[in-house]
């Protein structure tokens, strides 16, 4: 059942850190990447978690999950771990939450750049997906990146960039990101080929 907050409680979660959904084994097959936590995402500890968001029926549509998740509930431990079974993992760019993407500085998606570089050197997974170019341009100094497969890996990991499935990213769709998120779920051999 999906929660619900005052805006003031959610006030409170700003600047609070979510903790990377990663396997205790390091064995990641696709990492996504968001550009930061949300206030929802803070509060119920569950990474792209506003009841607008639409990355999890994305994942349910594209086959990369097997049900629909109720993100703004928050993820229960059984829904955790179907995530993390089938190789995904989930980190941030920027780790402090914000009402907005908007509020983050070039600096601090600069400084998620190089921590995510580290992130991908610890444990790295096969594909790694951030999730909105405007912050992947800013965060790598690739001012001409389009959506896809770019053309240099990531320390190793194959990097695609995919669309950000926030509410506010209105020209996308949960089938057009579906589409997306499954050729990188494909890539990472989450999915067939």
């Amino acid at each position: 059942m999906t929660r619900r907050f005052t805006r003031a409680e959610l006030e409170g979660f700003r600047d609070a850190e979510v903790p990377d959904l990663l396997p205790s084994d390091g064995r990641v097959r696709l990492l996504f990447v968001g550009i930061n936590p949300g206030l929802w995402t803070a509060a119920t500890q569950t990474h792209f978690a506003h009841p607008g968001n639409r990355f999890y029926p994305a994942l349910h549509r594209a086959g990369i999950l097997p049900g629909p998740v109720d993100p703004a509930a928050g993820l229960d431990d059984a829904q955790r771990e179907t995530l993390l079974r089938r190789g995904l993992g989930i980190t941030n760019l920027v780790r402090r939450a914000t009402a907005r993407a908007d509020e983050l500085t070039a600096s601090e998606l600069r400084e998620g750049g190089a921590r995510l570089r580290a992130l991908v050197r610890r444990a790295p997974p096969v594909v790694v997906a951030v999730a909105g170019i405007t912050a992947y341009r800013t965060a790598f100094g690739e001012r001409r990146a389009v959506v896809g497969r770019q053309p240099e890996d990531l320390e190793g990991a194959q990097l695609w960039v995919v669309p950000n499935p926030s509410g506010l990213n209105a020209h996308e769709t949960v089938d057009t990101l579906a589409t997306a998120y499954a050729r990188a779920a494909r890539a990472a051999g989450v999915l067939p080929a």
